[in-house]
């Protein structure tokens, strides 16, 4: 990974902290983006001792904010002439329903809507590596459906009605973006990680950390997928898949929904402020 540049959302804590410290271990100029300047610069001081390797970077973005994801993805350019690797890995559990400065809300603009806002920013950056990779942190999604008619969970919100259709959201993103960009050196492929230990369960309720907690794995468990679709030649020119435990796994029929999926990216485009090109 000598050379690469690979930028993780979310690369302060968990899975995402744990796949930046194997990239860079692996000699990648890593760079995280998290909300707080504090705990993203504890992060990079602990990924440059454990690692050795100094092109450790931090990026600052709260990414319920489209004005913050556009201003993260302006300063990534002023430093760096590409981008190989995107991980799109951050997330959210929150008990009770927001809605962010944008008006939509929060779960559904910090899962999913920041991500597909930054990979669009950053796809001149992606090209310009000759082979860029996209990757979407989802989930295991067997029973999850998204509903277009409450797609910000206005009625009966619980924290998982708003959770589980982003991540069915990521792959559906994954499998539309993958035909877009047909013709161009850049790949994009989503992954469940396994359910891991990380500071995202601090959010859910004790009965909920408490189970969740007994069927989890240590976060390096969690790494492993990603890690393996940044760095493996095995998966050069694959796009458009799901991956589990580093290999390819079919999808349910609502995650191979084509309309559901065009349906999902003009949705996208729309809750975008501006657009996605000013």
């Amino acid at each position: 990974m000598e050379n690469k540049v690979c930028l993780i959302t979310g690369g302060n804590s968990g899975i995402g902290k744990a796949t930046a410290l194997e990239l860079a271990k692996n000699g990648a100029t890593v760079v995280i983006l998290c909300r707080s300047k504090e705990r993203g610069n504890e992060a990079v001081k602990d990924i440059i001792q454990h690692t050795g390797n100094k092109n450790v970077h931090l990026l600052v973005a709260d990414l319920s904010s489209q004005k913050m994801v556009r201003q993260a993805a302006e300063e990534f350019k002023q430093k760096f002439d590409k981008l190989d690797v995107l991980i799109n890995n951050a997330a959210v559990f929150l008990p009770t329903r927001s809605e962010t400065e944008d008006g939509i809300e929060t779960t559904f603009a910090t899962n999913y809507l920041s991500h597909f806002l930054l990979t669009h920013l950053l796809l001149d950056s992606l090209e310009a590596s000759g082979e860029g990779r996209i990757i979407n942190v989802a989930s295991k999604h067997t029973g999850i459906k998204i509903n277009f008619d409450d797609l910000m969970v206005k009625n009966n919100y619980a924290f998982y009605k708003a959770v589980g259709p982003t991540k069915l959201a990521l792959i559906l993103f994954t499998k539309e973006l993958a035909t877009k960009l047909e013709g161009r050196p850049i790949t994009v492929n989503s992954l469940h990680p396994g359910i891991i230990k990380s500071n995202i369960m601090h959010q859910l309720p004790w009965i909920l950390r408490t189970i969740f907690g007994f069927m989890s794995a240590k976060t390096e468990k969690g790494a492993k997928t990603p890690v393996f679709l940044a760095s493996s030649p095995e998966v050069k020119g694959v796009s458009g898949q799901f991956f589990n435990n580093c290999k390819p796994e079919k999808t349910t029929k609502e995650a191979n929904d084509p309309e559901a999926a065009k349906k999902l990216w003009e949705i996208s485009m729309s809750l975008l402020k501006p657009g996605i090109l000013n």
